[in-house]
């Protein structure tokens, strides 16, 4: 069971996952040593699965960002998930979902010409509704 200290931890890890031991310390009123074993502890038990990073994808080339709704053309979603395999570079994340769509897929595309096509192969799967993000 997850006590305050240990909320307080993941708070401070998600905001920044390269601090100290030492600053997460005095953050959540702790001595490294003690900040360390907490965070061991969570990660043993699998509630920290893994440390990540953000990249600016604008930063390196990736200027157009698009939200996109997929909607399957038929209960094989294999050739859809195929295609979405060859095109990694570009996704972001695929999430399956309940509701109107069949899948929301988020890209990144360093040029409205590879988004376009992008999205005339992915038309030989499914339907989608693009949308364009403007600002995060």
């Amino acid at each position: 069971m997850l006590d305050n200290t240990d909320l307080l931890i993941l708070d401070e890890l998600s905001k920044n996952s390269r601090i100290t031991m030492k600053e997460l310390g005095k953050k959540v009123h702790l001595t490294g040593p003690a900040t360390s074993a907490r965070v061991t502890k969570l990660e043993e038990s699998g509630i920290i699965e893994g440390y990540t990073i953000n990249v600016n994808q604008v930063k390196i080339g990736y200027l157009v960002h698009a939200i996109i709704h997929i909607f399957s053309k038929s209960t094989n979603h294999q050739p859809y998930l195929s295609f979405i395999k060859q095109q990694a570079q570009y996704v972001i994340n695929n999430y399956k979902v309940s509701g109107e769509s069949c899948y929301l897929l988020e890209c990144k595309f360093p040029s409205n010409d590879i988004l376009n096509d992008f999205l005339t192969g992915l038309s030989n799967y499914v339907s989608y509704k693009l949308s364009i993000v403007i600002h995060k």
